[in-house]
C-alpha cells in the first residue's frame, strides 16, 4: 500500500523540502518503490509509491495536470481503468 504526506504551513512559511523528504523517508516502508515530492509556498505532497499495475514511470507521483492548475496524489489504484477510459 502507498503511503502519502502532505503539509501546510498556516503562517504561510514556505514549506522546506528536507522536512518533506524526512516525512516520505518515516514510511519508506509504505512504498519501496519510488518517491514524489511538489511543493508549492506553504503546502507540501509527498508520496511513496508501491507499483503494482503500473510500473512504469507514468504512475509517479504526486500527478501535476498539464495546466500545472491541479496536483493529485492518492493511494491505491483505479482497478477499471480500461472501463472508465472507454
Amino acid at each position: 500500500m502507498c503511503g502519502i504526506v502532505g503539509l501546510i504551513n498556516l503562517n504561510s512559511v514556505a514549506v522546506a523540502p528536507p522536512i518533506l523528504k524526512r516525512m516520505t523517508d518515516e514510511i519508506a516502508h509504505r512504498g519501496p518503490d519510488g518517491e514524489g515530492h511538489w511543493i508549492e509556498g506553504n503546502v507540501g505532497l509527498g508520496h511513496r509509491r508501491l507499483a503494482i499495475l503500473d510500473l512504469s514511470p507514468a504512475g509517479h507521483q504526486p500527478m501535476v495536470s498539464a495546466d500545472h492548475r491541479f496536483v493529485l496524489t492518492y493511494n491505491g489504484e483505479i482497478y477499471n481503468f480500461r472501463e472508465q477510459r472507454a
